[in-house]
């Protein structure tokens, strides 16, 4: 599979990566090894997960007994700040914080270092300055490669990288965002302000949890699916169904899907470096692989932002 570079690291990721948040709570350990098995033969060799996902730790306990002696040839990627205690006293991007994280997350993973450890999602409580410290010695002690935020604003992005530059720390490669057909909400600020400082892209939510699958209809999502909980029932609005309308035709005209459409276009968009997609069964990591293989025109693209851009 065709990789890219990490924004400025020297990280050379897959154009599409595995995210691990079904591992160790969603599906078991046998299932858990099948997908990611596939994903590594198919060429994936970027594994993005979090110390919260499957039931805070499941995932990168999973992985850490999954991957074996393959952790090497891997990008591996985890996640630190949501709560990872009921009280919510395990969470944050404080200093004290971070240092009990990391360790939890290496453990888990059973490795001596993680590849890109990322903030989930900004700390007010927190100056930015302690939060960038404190990363800064993990890469130094080598327990850290780099480091990453997501779920920043195009301000706040703006303000670490202002801040690693002028105290001399080692600033963030990556942002990880939810960006998709039916989600642009990066394109005015955010994504000029990754291509200024020289960030990588990895969009979550590339099918729009589900609603660039094709699957479900208007008013209807299908039985068992994310779109059919409340948590993600936002998505199912009419705006988002005449986007999806006319993307069907589009594509339909042009012989190929929807997911293929979504993936393609992601892959096609600036600063964006590998698309961040789970899966539940080996055949969803090879129809994501697969999908990302569409080049489109200046032509296609140019009537895709008039069908979604807002």
């Amino acid at each position: 599979m065709h990789k890219r570079r990490l924004g400025s690291s020297t990280l050379e990721v897959s154009v599409v990566g595995l995210g691990g948040n079904n591992f160790g709570g969603r599906i078991d350990l046998a299932a858990s090894r099948s997908v990611v098995d596939r994903a590594l033969a198919l060429g994936v060799n970027l594994i993005d997960t979090a110390d919260t996902y499957g039931n805070r730790g499941g995932s990168e306990t999973v992985l850490g007994e999954i991957l074996g002696a393959r952790r090497k040839s891997i990008v591996l990627a985890s996640k630190f700040g949501l709560p990872m205690d009921e009280a919510g006293r395990l969470r944050g991007a404080s200093r004290g914080y971070i240092m009990q994280a990391v360790e939890a997350s290496l453990r888990r993973l059973r490795t001596d270092w993680i590849d890109l450890y990322q903030l989930h999602r900004p700390d007010a409580q927190t100056p930015i300055e302690e939060t960038l410290r404190a990363l800064d010695d993990l890469v130094r002690a080598g327990k850290v490669r780099y480091i990453g935020c997501s779920n920043y604003s195009a301000a706040q992005v703006v303000e670490a990288q202002w801040a690693a530059r002028h105290f001399g720390l080692n600033a963030f490669v990556s942002c990880q965002d939810e960006y998709s057909l039916l989600r642009r909400n990066l394109d005015k600020e955010a994504l000029p302000a990754m291509e200024r400082y020289g960030l990588g892209l990895l969009p979550y939510f590339p099918l729009a949890s589900g609603l660039l699958t094709g699957k479900h209809r208007r008013g209807a999502a299908a039985a068992g699916t994310r779109l059919a909980t409340p948590q993600f029932s936002q998505f199912m609005n009419d705006k988002n169904f005449d986007i999806v309308e006319k993307l069907e035709a589009f594509v339909k005209a042009r012989g190929h899907s929807l997911t293929e459409l979504a993936f393609s276009w992601l892959a096609a968009r600036p600063t964006v470096a590998s698309v961040i997609a789970g899966a539940t069964k080996p055949e969803q990591i090879e129809a994501n692989v697969k999908a990302a293989g569409w080049t489109l025109s200046a032509g296609d693209l140019a009537e895709i932002d008039k069908i979604t851009a807002a």
